[in-house]
């Protein structure tokens, strides 16, 4: 029997945390035209692959084994669109004992599936990957053992003067 197990994060102190991720799409610049017009049969392509990616984030700790459901307090994703890709962007905030890497990255997928899905009937050459983690933030990264030195400022003390 192996040691899989989750991790113990109870002795953990909650902080804002936060992650950003992102991924891309291509697929052929009358596809990506199409989007942009939401002429796309299934329907507006953008708002939907939205509310997936949005609704997958909630969802991570059902998908990813070992990953805690937390609370999300946000998630927004949006798009840049090039002339044969889409960039997605997923970012994630929570005030909880644990990282929201995992649910950006859950979201981005979410959305790119959607969008993937949207537009196979209109495109053979679609692909789509890249999904990464840009930017994380929070736990115990963002605390420091020291603090600045404080700055040595002269207080006028109407005792001083004679």
């Amino acid at each position: 029997m192996g040691s899989d197990s989750m991790i113990d994060v109870s002795p953990k102190i909650t902080t804002l945390r936060y992650a950003k991720a992102e991924g891309v799409l291509c697929a052929r610049p009358e596809s990506i035209e199409r989007i942009r017009n939401r002429t796309v049969p299934k329907g507006d392509v953008l708002e939907v692959a939205r509310a997936a990616g949005i609704a997958a984030a909630k969802r991570t700790a059902d998908w990813i084994i070992f990953c805690h459901p937390i609370p999300l307090d946000w998630v927004g994703i949006s798009f840049e669109i090039g002339t044969d890709q889409i960039k997605v962007v997923a970012e994630v905030r929570t005030v909880w004992k644990t990282g929201v890497e995992m649910e950006a990255i859950t979201a981005v997928s979410a959305a790119l599936l959607n969008i993937y899905d949207m537009l196979k009937p209109l495109d053979d050459d679609l692909s789509f990957g890249a999904i990464k983690v840009v930017e994380k933030k929070g736990g115990k990264s963002d605390f420091t053992a020291e603090f600045a030195k404080p700055s040595s400022i002269r207080h006028n003390d109407s005792r001083e003067q004679g």
